[in-house]
């Protein structure tokens, strides 16, 4: 069974207006103790989003301005976030958002490419924010329940079996008979990849070993 964002998502939404000022951002992450906020126009859509790093840039950049022809578009817009007084200003858009039906591993991934560590999620229809996805929200699947990551587990055996599944802390031992050798690989494979489990310790046999291993040409 696929986790998806809703079933781990927080229904708390931080979030300021474009028009925002830098105190009120800074206030905002005080009182509910976040790192980002959302920034979100009128309708409550967002429209971007303002972390921590971009408020410490008004300490780090003194300048306030470029300073060279040759500098980069990000040392560019670093200068102008230093610069910034408003949500507007400060905020990196477009948003990057997740919907309620996405996989909770697709969010985990884009969490690590884009290297943030919350998503705001949205109505697929109206497009309005309507939740908060966290990295600890992502890493509770980690901390589901034994007998029902079992159940996914079991659910991916072949029949006939039977198969020992033991469960500790997110790792899986599993053991049994598999006609095949690559059939006891690719069940690995696939128990590793269900939601929750940590690592495998495939203890299984085949009748036959279907992988053949061509010697190197002399």
């Amino acid at each position: 069974m696929s986790i998806e964002v809703k079933d781990v998502m927080g229904h708390v939404v931080i979030a300021v207006l474009a028009d925002a000022s830098f105190a009120d951002i800074v206030a905002a992450m005080k009182r509910y103790a976040v790192g980002a906020v959302t920034v979100i126009d009128a309708d409550r859509r967002p429209m971007g989003v303002v972390s921590e790093d971009d408020l410490l840039l008004k300490e780090i950049d003194t300048v306030r301005h470029s300073v060279s022809l040759f500098e980069s578009s990000r040392q560019r817009r670093e200068h102008e976030k230093a610069a910034a007084v408003s949500a507007s200003q400060l905020m990196t858009s477009p948003a990057i958002t997740v919907t309620p039906g996405t996989s909770v591993r697709d969010a985990a991934r884009l969490m690590h490419a884009e290297r943030i560590k919350q998503l705001p999620v949205i109505d697929v229809v109206t497009g309005r924010v309507i939740g908060t996805l966290h990295q600890r929200d992502v890493l509770r699947v980690f901390t589901r329940p034994a007998g029902e990551l079992e159940a996914d587990i079991r659910a991916l055996l072949p029949e006939p079996g039977p198969f020992t599944v033991e469960i500790n802390a997110g790792m899986v031992r599993i053991a049994g008979q598999v006609r095949w050798r690559s059939q006891a690989i690719a069940l690995v494979e696939a128990v590793r990849n269900a939601e929750g489990v940590v690592d495998v310790v495939g203890e299984l046999a085949a009748e036959d070993d279907d992988l053949i291993v061509v010697p190197p040409l002399m």
